[in-house]
This record gives C-alpha cells, structure tokens and sequence, in this order.
C-alpha cells in the first residue's frame, strides 16, 4: 500500500476528525491542523496514542511551512451561530486560508482537496442543485462572509488549477450529520435531538416547509477519499450529500419518534436568507466517483443521538 503524508486543516472539527480516523485506518501518516474556534481536541483524544497521528495548534490564515503529499483544506466555522460570531475572521479563514494552503500545496507539489459547500448556491432558484448552476446569493447579507468566502475560495483553487497545473479537488458539501457535532451549533440535527433530549421545546423556524437533504457523515468521509484518489483530469466542482429530502417538520417529528420525549414542536420566525430548499443532485458524483450514499436518516440518526446522549449526561 502506499502509504501518504495527510494534512487536514480544521482536522479537529465534527467532519475533520472522521476523516483523520479514516485515512489512519488506510495506513496513512496524519498530520491535524487546527486552531481550535470550533474544533476540539476531545475529537481526536482517540488519536493520540497512533504513532502515525500528529496534532498541531495553527490557524490557517497564516502560512504553514510542511512536507506532505495531500492536503484536505476543511478549516472554517460552518455553522451560522459560529461564523457569525466573526464574519470577518470568516471570510479571511475561507479566503487567506484557501490562498495560504494553495501555496503550500504548490510549494511541495502536493494535490488538495477544498471543502466547499451548497451555500455556494444561495437561497437556490433551482431545484434540486446541479454543479452548472451559478446560484442566487446576497453579497452583504448576513449569511456572505460564508457564502462568498467559500465561492471565492473555489475561484482561487481553480486559478491555482489553471494558472499553475495545480491538483485540485473540490466537493460542495450539503447538509451532513453524526457524532461529534457540536451541541451549541445551531444546525437542525444537532438542535432538534438537544432539545428533545433535555425535554425542551423543538424549535421550527416558519412553518417547517422548508427542505433539506442529511447525508450521514461516514458516507460524505468515504465520498471525500474516492474524490481525492480519483484521476487528476476530474477536478469537480462536485456535489457530496444525500439527495432524499425531507421537511424540517418531518425531521422534528422523527427526532421527537426516536427519542421518546414529550417534547412539544415550537414556532419562530424564519432567519434571514435562510434557503426554503436544500436537495445535491449528485448525478455527477454518481457517474465519475461511482457514489451514493447508503446510510438512511433513521440509521444515521440513532449512533447521534446516542453520541448526544452520552455527552450531554456528562
């Protein structure tokens, strides 16, 4: 087997950590990068003990001199709550990171991989979403330093692809689930299965309509490895998530099923520029990566609300 040197940038984080599991478990040496906002370190404790697992405090707004053969760049706060705390810290991470990793990358010839996402697409106008579509976001609303910091960090991997043959992957990331999500992060799994656990309220914003597609975080972790090891023409950009879509009320009223609370569902008003759709059309992740993902919302919802459980009884 051929073993690789792997920095995965926010490599702490809910997605970061599975991946570092992951590539350790395919014999790969691992090196996880993150400045901690909103990775922690109790992500990867597992990992510490592995000889060919290394942890390193740095935020990727400033450059960072390593010797590796890949890079996986996932370091960005993805939830609301979190990268609005900081919309400027936001962007910069999205854009200066994605700059900072790009040179590092071209420095020791290493391909990467660039996380991206389906707020690329805005508040969509078409529906489902395919990679052609260009989307419909608002550059100053309160959701852009997200939005337009990922876009723009797209433009610069494939000018880095284009004007230096660098090798590049990028997989626009939906909606995605499991363990180690954080309890406080404000995204609909996670708040939904808290709530129900503490016997609070659920809380729906609007009246539940809107849509969104989970896809269960070990199938998105195998989809980002096959994009990695495929051939070096099929850069992407390319859609990753679960396309069956459900309502946020009819995840409420399956979180409230498992979970056997009495918990009540609530009503709020609807976020600004939250998108009423969210569905990947993963047509392309399908015919190029022989891709879809396998784990259903009931099977992926039970390890995470046992995750929850454990944590919370903490």
């Amino acid at each position: 087997m051929n073993t690789k040197r792997i920095a995965v940038t926010g490599g702490a984080g809910f997605l970061g950590s599975h991946l570092c599991e992951k590539l350790l478990a395919h014999g790969h040496e691992v090196l996880c990068v993150d400045n901690f906002f909103t990775g922690s370190k109790q992500n990867v404790l597992h990992l510490l003990d592995n000889p060919l697992f290394e942890l390193m405090r740095h935020d990727v707004t400033f450059p960072l001199y390593i010797e590796v053969d890949e890079i996986y760049n996932l370091a960005c706060p993805a939830s609301p709550i979190h990268y609005q705390y900081d919309p400027v810290q936001t962007t910069k991470t999205s854009v200066h990171g994605a700059i900072n990793m790009l040179g590092l990358a071209k420095r020791v010839k290493a391909k990467i991989f660039q996380a991206s996402t389906s707020e690329v697409y805005g508040d969509p106008q078409i529906h489902p979403q395919p990679e052609s579509y260009w989307g419909h976001v608002n550059p100053n609303g309160i959701r852009a330093c997200y939005d337009e910091g990922k876009r723009c960090a797209e433009t610069l991997f494939f000018d880095y692809h284009r004007q230096h043959n660098l090798r590049i992957k990028v997989a626009r990331i939906f909606n995605t689930y499991g363990p180690r999500m954080q309890a406080d992060d404000g995204r609909v799994v996670s708040n939904f299965i808290v709530q129900a656990l503490r016997g609070e309220p659920l809380t729906i914003y609007g009246d539940g309509s809107q849509s969104r597609s989970f896809c269960f975080v070990d199938d998105l972790i195998e989809v980002f490895i096959l994009l990695m090891n495929s051939p070096d023409d099929f850069v992407g950009p390319v859609n990753v998530g679960n396309p069956t879509e459900f309502t946020i009320l009819e995840l409420a009223e399956k979180v409230i099923a498992m979970t056997g609370t009495k918990s009540k569902i609530i009503s709020k008003p609807l976020p600004t520029d939250d998108p009423r759709q969210r569905q990947p059309d993963i047509t392309l992740a399908r015919e190029k990566l022989g891709w879809s993902p396998t784990v259903t919302l009931e099977e992926g919802l039970k390890p995470t609300i046992e995750y929850f459980s454990r944590t919370l009884s903490k």
